[in-house]
């Protein structure tokens, strides 16, 4: 019970540290992206760096909003006092996951590292959009406890980014592996484990809570 009580406080805080983040450096910091761009090298098509840069605006934006989005909605003072503000805010998950797949097709094909990390990128949108789509199927169906679960899957995406620049940056900067190399890793690696860290709180943290409840009141 520990953990889950100290769970949903430790991934705000995360979250939240890593919106401002990501807002911070790719809004103000570097807005054209010329720390990353720089190792986007032997690109298969020419890329267009002021649409790309664009495009990359639109997916930090609604990226942002997903990871908040989520992080609400797992609240449940919020999904007992706020059912209606509940399920907007779930909408507005749903539409920002949609946008996040759609801008990142357009980013994959220019993926550092080429087409190894374009199929991943473009794996994760089929998967995180099947995850979301199986979430909203089973609240519509009024089977909260599936829901949950789904969103789990679902929401642990929205940590893709992270993972794979700590990766990148842990592999490149701590072990001296070619940027590209390490670049790679990173996305395999968070793929990874978005799904192992979902099972292990879908199986041992939110089963035992439930488990628990079910003791106290027998």
């Amino acid at each position: 019970m520990k953990i889950k009580k100290h769970l949903y406080p430790i991934m705000i805080i995360v979250s939240v540290l890593y919106i401002l983040y990501v807002t911070y450096m790719n809004l103000f910091y570097d807005p054209q992206a010329t720390s990353f761009l720089r190792h986007k090298i032997n690109l298969q098509r020419p890329l267009h760096i002021p649409i790309w840069l664009n495009v990359m605006y639109i997916h930090v934006i609604f990226a942002c909003l997903a990871m908040l989005a989520g992080a609400i909605n797992f609240s449940k003072h919020t999904q007992r006092k706020f059912r209606k503000f509940h399920r907007m805010n779930g909408y507005l998950y749903v539409i920002s996951v949609c946008m996040v797949d759609i801008t990142s097709g357009y980013m994959a094909p220019f993926s550092t590292a080429g087409k190894i990390n374009s199929i991943a990128f473009n794996a994760v949108n089929m998967i995180w959009l099947a995850m979301t789509i199986m979430a909203l199927v089973y609240i519509k169906r009024k089977q909260p406890v599936k829901h949950r679960h789904w969103m789990v899957r679902s929401y642990a995406f929205c940590f893709t980014n992270l993972f794979i620049h700590l990766f990148t940056f842990i592999l490149h900067n701590g072990t001296g592996l070619p940027y590209e190399l390490s670049y790679t890793i990173g996305v395999y690696g968070a793929i990874f484990t978005n799904l192992v860290l979902a099972e292990i709180v879908i199986r041992y943290i939110m089963t035992n809570a439930v488990n628990q409840q079910e003791e106290s009141t027998a």
